[in-house]
């Protein structure tokens, strides 16, 4: 796997090889499938929620390992279609998910094997299901505190927000990370976006760098602007999960090239 450092330095991006197991996963799945041609002649369906490069680049790749008939569902394109009912109308023999918002449609899918790609944090919406399998797109909390020390060394205190249900997971791996490297961590749980404002000001004075998860509780359009303005008036730098936050004002971000 390949992770891209942005930041608002004039630096260079910097790309490190991550020996990701999720990864190797993938690749153990697609082996095992694609072998001699096992699915020639089978159905796969590949559902994904709009037509963009890396989501079609993905496809692509995945037809042309596995020489499967691949029949695509878009979701931006299907309006008031049921997308579970789409698929249990053709019956196919496999289902490629390719993004978190085509993963959460066909989760409750059952009975056919579910593979997914381009997703990141899968397991915010999933829940142990056996027939769901496929590549995270997490970068390891440790490497992206390393990454952030690399920057700004100084750093004694990061601080950030999650909810319970949706990245309660990240935040407790966050805090081992943060164990490990020798620096603390002000984790603070929000139970809706409207505790977000004052979640954030109440770290005022407290950290030196807000760390931003992909939570869909903390981010969002209503409270991104306040957290950009609380890291500009207080001159707490942010750690980000996507390079558009970077172009918004984030310090840096840590993400997949």
């Amino acid at each position: 796997m390949i992770y891209t450092v942005c930041t608002n330095y004039k630096q260079p991006y910097e790309n490190v090889v991550l020996r990701n197991l999720f990864r190797l996963l993938m690749f153990l799945i697609l082996l095992t499938l694609c072998q001699g041609s096992a699915w020639a002649g089978q159905e796969i369906v590949a559902v994904q929620s709009i037509r963009v490069q890396p989501y079609e680049d993905a496809v692509r790749g995945f037809e042309s390992a596995c020489g499967a008939k691949i029949k695509r569902l878009i979701i931006s394109e299907l309006k008031g279609t049921d997308i579970v009912e789409k698929i249990n109308e053709i019956r196919p023999d496999m289902i490629l998910a390719v993004g978190l918002d085509a993963l959460s449609r066909v989760k409750r899918i059952k009975d056919i094997p579910i593979i997914y790609l381009m997703v990141l944090h899968p397991q915010s919406i999933l829940s142990g299901e056996k027939n769901i399998s496929g590549v995270s797109m997490d970068i390891p909390q440790k490497k992206q505190l390393r990454t952030l020390l690399d920057a700004l060394p100084q750093t004694k205190t990061v601080g950030l927000l999650y909810a319970q249900e949706k990245t309660g997971r990240l935040a407790e791996k966050a805090r081992e990370a943060a164990r490990e490297i020798g620096i603390k961590l002000l984790a603070k749980e929000v139970h809706s976006t409207r505790d977000v404002p004052q979640s954030i000001q109440d770290m005022k004075g407290k950290i030196d760098v807000f760390w931003m998860l992909p939570d869909l509780t903390v981010i969002t359009p209503e409270t991104i602007e306040f957290v950009l303005l609380f890291s500009l008036e207080n001159k707490i730098p942010i750690l980000a999960f996507s390079e558009k936050y970077v172009e918004l004002g984030a310090l840096m971000s840590v993400g997949i090239d």
